[in-house]
């Protein structure tokens, strides 16, 4: 059984404190708007698809036991909810296109002549509510379309690296990149797992050990400046990462550290797999210039458990993200195939 980060239910939402993990388990409720824009911020929920999730289903919590006489006066709370929540993390694009789905929904409605305010209001909270059955089941696809790329030709088992955290705690379940080890690994063909600390957050170490571990996965802790070595003195036949956005030539923004790691993996022959739903491909923009990068505070890196670790006075720079150019991907993967990142132009044209 994996890990449930995210637990909704008739207008009441609880997620996993990510923040306390591994040490502790602690599931907190999520009132509203301001909740879901704090928890998202702080980190305590983290990962593209739970960020746009949370998000969203903070709005559900806020406005599903309100009564709004007019369709125009639940509009401007929609309208107004979804632009704060948007600013919680900008790099990632799956809660801003999220909330234009939930605005363009909301609009079609407002102008429906037929439709009352509290259908309108149902009408906006079932769509959201099937986000998270969608998610899981569009992960699952994920998982299954990378173990066979990953597959094809191999009838032995598989040693793979990831870096960050892209599973059950990243998504609403079963996750991205991880999902897809998840299934090589139902399939009996994984020999290994190599995870990365990634630093400065070690959602590595912290998240995605942890599931690794709850899961009974072969899996080894490598710090991220072990990753050149790792590939030079072992055979690592693939490594898979998640993406917070995709650019439409495929360019990827992820989590600091995938750059580097994409590079080694050219020198050394190793294919670098992308893995994550369409809805962290931004057609909007051309390429990986256009995408904002995030940069976390300084006490992100000279903390370590809000205990200093870093000589005080030290300037730091700390973006959250860097972009992994297209040339360097091997294949992204998604809920409806694997694409080289040349091909997304025609996947914006068919979708």
């Amino acid at each position: 059984m994996t890990l449930e980060a995210i637990k909704y239910k008739q207008g009441q939402l609880q997620i996993l404190d990510q923040l306390l993990l591994p040490g502790e388990s602690r599931y907190i409720s999520i009132a509203g708007v301001e909740d879901g824009w704090r928890s998202i911020n702080t980190m305590q929920v983290r990962g593209a698809p739970a960020i746009a999730i949370v998000g969203c289903l903070s709005l559900v919590v806020e406005i599903y036991g309100k009564q709004y006489e007019t369709k125009e006066e639940l509009h401007a709370e929609l309208s107004k909810h979804l632009q704060y929540l948007v600013t919680s993390r900008p790099t990632a694009v799956n809660l801003k296109l999220a909330a234009d789905d939930v605005l363009a929904q909301a609009n079609n409605l407002l102008d429906e002549k037929t439709t009352d305010a509290e259908t309108m209001k149902k009408s906006i909270i079932e769509s959201i509510e099937q986000m998270l059955e969608k998610d899981i089941k569009d992960n699952r696809a994920i998982g299954d379309n990378g173990a066979n790329v990953l597959l094809k030709g191999i009838d032995r088992p598989l040693k793979l690296l990831t870096h960050c955290n892209t599973g059950s705690l990243a998504t609403a379940g079963y996750g991205t990149a991880l999902g897809v080890i998840r299934s090589v690994h139902e399939r009996n063909l994984l020999e290994h797992v190599y995870c990365t600390e990634t630093r400065p957050y070690n959602q590595g170490a912290r998240l995605t050990a942890y599931e690794l571990v709850h899961d009974q996965l072969p899996a080894t802790l490598v710090t991220d400046s072990m990753v050149a070595a790792l590939l030079h003195t072992r055979k690592i036949d693939a490594i898979i990462v998640g993406a917070d956005r995709v650019a439409a030539n495929g360019d990827t923004a992820n989590k600091i550290g995938t750059y580097q790691i994409a590079v080694v993996a050219k020198h050394h022959q190793v294919p670098f797999y992308v893995a994550a739903p369409f809805t962290s491909i931004d057609f909007d923009i051309e390429d990986g210039s256009r995408i904002r990068i995030e940069e976390r505070p300084e006490k992100e890196l000279t903390h370590l458990g809000g205990q200093r670790i870093a000589a005080p006075g030290i300037g730091c720079w700390n973006p959250a993200f860097d972009v992994t150019p297209a040339e360097l991907i091997t294949g992204i993967i998604t809920e409806s195939g694997v694409f080289k990142p040349s091909e997304l132009a025609k996947q914006s044209k068919a979708k």
